[in-house]
């Protein structure tokens, strides 16, 4: 049985980032950028106004009436310099003419007889322009490589004209649900039979991952069945989660059936609470994790485990499963030599545990935005301690 520390440090060494290809920056969203982007040319490409008024030379306005001459709407190309003592109206985005520099809104001026009064007592050098180059400049680095392109990410690309980017292919993933007792939602449910959750919920928290999801695959309590399903699954993924039959039952053929395929087991039992028989294993360049059955350690084990790997397969720099300390508002008591994770609800200040913390029990986990992490050598904590707080990154934290 190893920590809870070591579990994590001897899965983070294995997980290593899947290849990337370039795709139309149409798909990129939601993807990893493999490599650092760098502007190919200045954005914007030309000094450009802020907003509708009314381009000049500052050195040459000393305080006097303007004459105006010409428009420059956004887009417009045939462009004259602009002449002392002159001023051109000009729009939103419009390139500001040759020797002008200052752009004054048309609310802060007066237009009598083509020549332009300027009533803004707050203007100064350059006001309401874009200079060139002030977004990002040419061969300037844009987007490091590890960023999650999101909606500002691709619209920041497209602004530079970028039009395809090398991203990490998605995570494949497959799911193995092991269970002879275990029906899907819809069908009817007879006497010692149980509604199957875990694929619902994997599913719904790889939503929030640059995933793939290869297969769900569900096996009843059979040994050749399960190994059956876990080649299956090797052949195709990158990262397989089987869930349920990983303790030491009559009937939990995972760990058996898992030596059968040839796995390379790193870890079996964890120093934990809840997820105790959590399984680690490899099978080449694809990671197995045998998780519990019971609901709630299935899902708590994804957090702690699973995400921070796809994660780090997936090429992102920084893991959204954030660590934060809040102030405990209840007193917790656990016994010695296992680290417990609580479901718990936090604000900015105070962290609260959840009722209904049993394995099995799911609501909690709809109720609670993080888990309270107790650490393996502390037996007690008292209102007011500060505690370790793992931010739930698939939904708001407060």
């Amino acid at each position: 049985m190893v920590s809870v520390t070591a579990a994590k440090k001897n899965i983070q060494e294995l997980a290593a980032p899947v290849p990337y290809e370039t795709v139309p920056l149409s798909e990129a969203s939601g993807r990893v950028l493999a490599l650092p982007v760098h502007a190919p040319a200045d954005v914007p490409g030309f000094h450009q106004s802020a907003m509708d008024g009314y381009a000049f030379t500052w050195q040459c306005w000393q305080q006097l009436p303007l004459e105006v001459h010409g428009r420059i709407p956004a887009g417009f190309a045939e462009q004259e310099p602009l002449s002392p003592q002159y001023a051109v109206r000009i729009y939103t985005g419009a390139a500001l003419p040759p020797g002008a520099d200052t752009v004054v809104m048309q609310e802060k001026t007066v237009l009598h007889q083509a020549r332009l009064f300027i009533q803004d007592e707050r203007l100064a050098p350059g006001a309401n322009v874009r200079l060139r180059g002030s977004e990002v400049a040419a061969g300037q680095l844009a987007l490091e490589a590890g960023s999650y392109l999101h909606s500002g990410s691709v619209g920041f690309l497209a602004n530079m004209g970028v039009y395809e980017v090398p991203v990490h292919r998605k995570v494949r993933v497959t799911l193995i649900i092991t269970g002879s007792e275990l029906v899907q939602p819809g069908a009817p449910l007879l006497y010692g039979q149980v509604y199957e959750a875990n694929s619902w919920s994997l599913r719904a928290a790889l939503q929030h991952l640059p995933v793939q999801v290869q297969q769900v695959l569900h096996v009843p309590d059979n040994l050749h069945q399960t190994i059956q399903a876990i080649n299956t699954a090797v052949i195709q993924s990158d990262v397989v989660l089987i869930t349920g039959g990983v303790s030491t039952g009559d009937y939990d053929y995972v760990a058996e059936a898992l030596h059968a395929c040839g796995t390379q087991f790193l870890f079996h039992k964890v120093k934990q609470k809840p997820g105790k028989p959590l399984l680690f294993a490899r099978s080449g360049q694809t990671l197995l994790f045998g998780l519990p059955g019971n609901p709630a350690a299935v899902l708590t084990c994804f957090y702690e485990y699973v995400w921070p790997a796809i994660e780090q397969m997936a090429g992102l720099c920084n893991t959204r499963l954030q660590q934060v300390q809040r102030r405990l508002t209840a007193r917790v008591v656990k016994k010695p030599g296992l680290t417990c994770f609580m479901k718990a609800i936090c604000n900015t200040e105070e962290v609260t545990p959840c009722m209904a913390q049993e394995s099995y029990r799911l609501s909690s986990f709809h109720t609670a935005n993080c888990l309270l992490v107790l650490e393996e050598d502390t037996t007690a904590y008292s209102p007011g301690d500060l505690v370790k707080v793992h931010l739930l990154p698939d939904r708001l934290p407060y």
